[in-house]
Formats: C-alpha cells, structure tokens, sequence
C-alpha cells in the first residue's frame, strides 16, 4: 500500500529498520575489535604497526609491491629514504 507520494511506507520502513540493525551490529563489531587491539597493546603490541599489517593483508602482493615502490620513490625525492649502509 502506497501513500500519495508514491512510498510503500512499510517497505520504507523494513528497510530503515534492516539498516538500524546492520548498523548496531557493527558497532558492536567495532567494539570488539577495539578489544582486541586493547588486548593486543596490553601484551606488549605496538597497535598501531598491527593495523597498518592487517591493511597490508587485505591487499593483493602486487599492490602491495607497487605502493612500497612509490614510497621508497617519494622518500628518496624528499632526502628521507635509509641508508642500506648501518653507519650511513
């Protein structure tokens, strides 16, 4: 059943609601998530480096490859890329 601008006001609502849910779900999962990396710091973890490698993971090798080939590029046009040699 419509109203007279034309919304099917319950499927309106079903999916406003199925949002609502999908959304308390994930805060739930971030909360979670803030546990681990709590958990995770409170052993001795750096949380930040742990991030950075579960984004790391989520990327396909070659991509990965190709970002850090443009990061060692940049670093080296700005003067800051490491010196292979340990006394410079």
């Amino acid at each position: 059943m419509s109203d007279p601008g034309g919304v099917a006001a319950d499927q309106l609502r079903a999916f406003i609601e199925r949002v609502e849910r999908l959304e308390e779900e994930k805060k739930v999962i971030a909360d979670d998530i803030k546990d681990v990396y709590a958990e995770a710091k409170g052993n001795g973890y750096d949380v930040k480096i742990l991030r950075k490698v579960v984004s790391l993971r989520k990327k396909q090798p070659h991509e990965r490859e190709e970002e850090e080939a443009v990061l060692d590029l940049y670093l080296h046009a700005l003067g800051m890329a490491g010196s292979a040699d340990p006394e410079g």
